[in-house]
């Protein structure tokens, strides 16, 4: 038997990079998949976002797993297409066992921008994000009586302020979210416990996903390269970590292999926050 046989687990943010990742890795591993993406662009982000074709070729890449999978177009912004989600997973699995809050979004890097706008969507994606997946998912995870386990993701900026104060970044978003992120796991590990369901968050430093290898993330890199000397830099020798890296540490916390791990923050970092 593999290691989540059985199980069905929730992941935002599926349709290429991390979340893809996470998909095929806990298919593999033995999970039903329901996968959601907004599969379009938000106005304030630089770099190209997720398509409706991206998320069908993780549903492909799922099924090549021999595990069944449900496809969703939704935003995490909007707690009510959350939860239709929910709903119509719980009809077609008949149980929700892992959550993966996964959506984020990085801030806009254009001076022209306007950044109230852009400040106010990270939030939104990222942290408000976050809360409205696990809301979402509560009642059903309570209510099917086996525990669970939830993996929210930050970012090594939840603990450094990672290119703040580099001319033309609007980094105050992404780093407060993320900061944000350590405590909204903390509150629910806590809330979840007496239910057995776990609570942890992973904290990759950069990894190769759209995200960051994109000509809006290498332009801004280029212009502040002085400031940014050594500051993105890991201690192990290894520019970028694979999605499949944070994938591997997710499996391990919602595997019964974790089953007394419970409010960890985890770096996936190749030693960045060390430094």
């Amino acid at each position: 038997m593999t290691a989540l046989e059985g199980k069905v687990a929730l992941i935002t943010g599926a349709a290429r990079g991390q979340g893809r990742s996470h998909a095929v890795t806990l298919a593999a591993a033995g999970a039903d998949i329901i996968a959601i993406d907004i599969c379009h662009q938000i106005d304030t982000v630089a770099y190209p976002m997720a398509t409706p074709e991206d998320l069908e070729q993780t549903r492909r890449m799922v099924e090549d797993q021999d595990r069944r999978i449900l496809t969703h177009q939704a935003d995490v912004r909007s707690l009510a297409q959350l939860q239709a989600v929910v709903e119509d997973a719980l009809a077609e699995f008949g149980r929700l066992d892992i959550v993966l809050a996964n959506a984020g979004i990085a801030p806009s890097i254009d001076q022209e921008d306007d950044l109230s706008a852009a400040f106010a969507n990270v939030i939104d994606v990222n942290l408000t994000g976050v809360w409205n997946t696990v809301r979402a998912c509560e009642q059903a995870l309570i209510e099917g009586g086996t525990g669970g386990a939830i993996v929210l993701t930050g970012s090594t900026a939840s603990f450094k302020a990672v290119g703040a104060g580099s001319a033309g970044s609007s980094a105050e978003a992404y780093i407060a979210s993320k900061h944000a992120v350590v405590g909204l796991m903390k509150a629910f590990a806590l809330k979840f416990a007496p239910h057995r369901i776990r609570v942890n968050s992973v904290h990759p430093t950069g990894v190769a996903t759209p995200m960051v290898l994109n000509e809006a993330v290498e332009a801004w890199i280029a212009v502040n390269a002085d400031a940014l000397a050594g500051s993105l830099q890991n201690a192990l020798a290894v520019e970028l970590i694979d999605p499949v890296d944070v994938s591997n540490a997710i499996l391990w916390l919602v595997s019964d292999a974790a089953r007394y791990v419970t409010g960890v923050a985890l770096p996936v970092d190749a030693g960045f926050t060390i430094k």
